[in-house]
C-alpha cells in the first residue's frame, strides 16, 4: 500500500476527459416534429467524417438539446457540457462531458465527482439521473407508449480520455500501466486482476495514428490521443449503447408478451374448465404481435444497416469489437427466436379456437339432422 502511494505520487497529472453515455428508452416512438416546438432542439449535424470514414456513412439523425451546466461550476471542471439526443424510435442518449487534470492511477476516482465545490452538490451520477428526470416529463405528450420512470431501464458507457501521453508512446505506456489501465476498464481496484485477466481486458486496442490508441471493455474505455481526435470513436461507443438498448427493451417487451401468453394457455387448457378465446380477442392479440414484429424486425434491419454502411473500415473495426463485447448478435438471436414462438403459440391458438368452433358447427349439424326428422315423425303419429 505504500509503495502504491508513493507511486502515485510520483505520477504527474495529465490533462483528461471524461466523456459519460447514458442511453435510455422511454416508449414505442417519439414524434420528433412535435418534439421540436416543445423543446429548442435541432437535428444533429453529425460529425466530420475524417481517417477512412466512409462518405456514405449515415447514422440515425436525432434531435440534440443542449442541457443546463449553469451549476457545474467546480474549479476542477476546465471545460463542461451536456447535451441530449432524442431518436425517433423511442431512445434518448445523454451525453456529459468534462475536462480535468489526473493521474493516471486515480483517473477512475474522477468519474463521478461533484459538479460544484460544496459538500452538498450534486455529482455527475446524481446530475445525469435530475436532467433525464426533467427531460423525460417534457417529452411526454410526444411519445407514444410513454414509459413512467419506475419502467426505465438504462445503458451507460464511460470512456477515459487521456489527452497526453508521457513518453510519446501509447502502447509503451499501456504495458508499463497495465495493471492500472486492466483496472480502469473492468472497475476493479487496482491489484486485484490476475495477469491472465488484465491480457485479456487489453488484449485488443485499436490506433489509427501512431500517437493514439483506444481499448474497449463492457462499460468503459480508455483512449489516447494527444490530438484530440477522438469524437468519432465517441460516436461509435454512443451508436453501439444505443442499439444495445433498443434491443434489450424489445427483449423485455417479448418476455412480458411470452408471459402472458403462458398465462393464456394455463387459463385454456390447465385451468380445469377450458375458456374459449372470443374471435375478436384473438384477432387483437395477433394484431398487436404483428405490430410488435414489424417494430423487431424494423429495429433489427436498422442494427444490421448500421453494420453495413460502416463496413470494414477502422471505424466498422471499432464498432464490431463493441457489438461482440455487448454480444448484440445474441440479443438479435434471442428476439428473432421470442417473436416466432410468440407468433406460433398465438397461431396454434387461433387454429385451435377454429377446430373447436368447427367441432361444434357439425355436432349442431348433426343434431339438426336427426332431431328435425324424429320430430316430423313423431308429428305424423301424433296427427293420426
Amino acid at each position: 500500500m505504500a509503495e502504491t502511494k508513493v507511486h502515485e505520487q510520483n505520477e504527474p497529472e495529465l490533462p483528461v476527459e471524461i466523456v459519460h453515455l447514458y442511453a435510455y428508452d422511454i416508449g414505442r416512438s417519439i414524434d420528433l416534429k412535435k418534439v421540436a416546438s416543445i423543446v429548442p432542439a435541432h437535428h444533429d449535424i453529425g460529425f466530420a467524417k475524417r481517417r477512412d470514414t466512409p462518405a456514405s456513412l449515415m447514422l440515425p439523425r436525432p434531435l440534440v438539446l443542449s442541457l443546463n451546466t449553469d451549476e457545474c461550476d467546480s474549479k476542477c471542471f476546465q471545460k463542461f457540457t451536456a447535451q441530449a439526443k432524442i431518436y425517433e424510435d423511442g431512445a434518448v442518449t445523454l451525453i456529459i462531458r468534462y475536462k480535468t487534470t489526473s493521474t493516471f492511477e486515480s483517473l477512475a476516482q474522477k468519474s463521478n465527482m461533484l459538479i460544484r465545490d460544496i459538500s452538498s452538490a450534486l455529482s455527475i451520477e446524481q446530475f445525469a439521473d435530475s436532467s433525464f428526470k426533467m427531460l423525460h416529463e417534457a417529452l411526454k405528450s410526444s411519445v407514444a407508449g410513454f414509459k413512467d420512470l419506475t419502467e426505465y431501464d438504462r445503458e451507460t458507457y464511460t470512456a477515459f480520455c487521456l489527452l497526453e501521453c508521457p513518453g510519446g508512446d501509447p502502447m509503451a505506456f499501456i504495458e508499463r500501466h497495465k495493471d492500472a489501465a486492466a483496472s480502469l476498464l473492468s472497475g476493479e481496484p487496482v491489484g486485484t486482476l490476475h495477469p491472465v485477466q488484465i491480457q485479456q481486458i487489453l488484449s485488443k486496442p485499436f490506433s489509427y495514428r501512431k500517437d493514439d490508441i483506444a481499448i474497449f471493455d463492457l462499460e468503459r474505455c480508455l483512449i489516447i490521443d494527444p490530438s484530440s481526435d477522438y469524437d468519432d470513436v465517441i460516436m461509435m461507443a454512443e451508436h453501439a449503447n444505443y442499439r444495445l438498448i433498443e434491443l434489450r427493451e424489445l427483449d423485455a417487451l417479448l418476455d412480458s408478451w411470452l408471459a402472458e401468453a403462458e398465462q393464456d394457455i394455463r387459463r385454456l387448457y390447465l385451468s380445469g374448465r377450458r375458456k374459449r378465446f372470443s374471435d375478436r380477442t384473438l384477432r387483437l392479440k395477433l394484431a398487436q404481435i404483428q405490430s410488435l414484429r414489424f417494430d423487431a424486425l424494423f429495429t433489427l434491419e436498422n442494427l444490421d444497416n448500421s453494420s453495413k454502411i460502416i463496413g470494414d473500415y477502422f471505424l466498422g473495426s471499432i464498432y464490431h469489437r463493441l457489438c461482440d463485447i455487448f454480444n448484440t448478435e445474441e440479443w438479435k438471436i434471442s428476439i428473432e427466436r421470442r417473436l416466432s414462438a410468440l407468433q406460433n403459440i398465438y397461431e396454434l391458438l387461433k387454429n385451435d379456437t377454429t377446430e373447436q368452433r368447427m367441432i361444434t358447427l357439425e355436432m349442431v349439424f348433426i343434431a339438426v339432422c336427426i332431431i328435425f326428422p324424429l320430430l316430423q315423425i313423431l308429428q305424423v303419429m301424433l296427427m293420426r
